[in-house]
């Protein structure tokens, strides 16, 4: 399935920096959407496609930096990148100690917030293959009998077969079939990286 078109969505209240931007953005094929405050933007749903902010950090209501710390509690990893004409080294040391990308003082070259903007852009598409290699091994383990399931968690303690057998109460050809059957249902191609998943998954026998 092809990646979705990436997007750039930028907060500023100046209407001239956002048409620049807009222009800018338009000069090398992305996509953008334009917002004059944080309100304007939480409005609508964040896009389901690779995305990054670019964020001036003085914004009429909430600022940009109050954004970022609501973005982070909410657990929303989209890249920020801020730019502003009143930069100062607190401000500046604390959005990049929350994570931001790059922090741009106004007037900044191009190059430099389109360089900006294609690290962020990658930061967005790998959190999003991590995400669906997550949700891909999620809906694997949930394609496991609860019996598949129970021998998943002793196999990731190191238990050998002959063990398991006997904490579960059957055979212990019955622990290889099932055991056979958890590492063909969830693709792993040895006991290590079946025990990579299953700690991926946080999946462990309680006793």
């Amino acid at each position: 399935m092809a990646e979705p078109q990436p997007i750039v969505i930028v907060i500023d209240d100046d209407a001239s920096i956002r048409d620049a931007l807009d222009g800018l953005l338009r000069s090398v094929d992305l996509d953008g959407a334009f917002y004059g405050s944080v309100k304007q933007f939480l409005d609508q749903p964040l896009p389901d496609r690779p995305c990054c902010l670019v964020l001036d950090v003085r914004l009429p209501g909430q600022s940009g930096l109050e954004l970022q710390d609501a973005l982070a509690r909410q657990g929303v990893e989209a890249p920020i990148i801020f730019i502003t004409g009143h930069a100062d080294v607190p401000m500046t040391v604390r959005a990049m100690k929350a994570g931001a990308v790059e922090f741009l003082a106004k007037p900044f070259r191009d190059q430099e917030l389109l360089d900006a903007i294609q690290h962020a852009l990658e930061i967005s598409r790998e959190v999003r293959r991590k995400h669906q290699a997550e949700a891909s091994l999620r809906a694997r383990l949930e394609g496991l009998t609860p019996r598949e399931r129970e021998v998943l968690g002793f196999v990731t303690t190191g238990r050998l077969n002959k063990q398991i057998a006997s904490d579960m109460g059957v055979s212990e050809i019955t622990v290889k079939v099932h055991r056979g059957q958890v590492m063909r249902k969830m693709g792993a191609r040895s006991l290590a990286e079946l025990v990579r998943m299953a700690d991926q998954l946080r999946v462990g026998h309680n006793p």
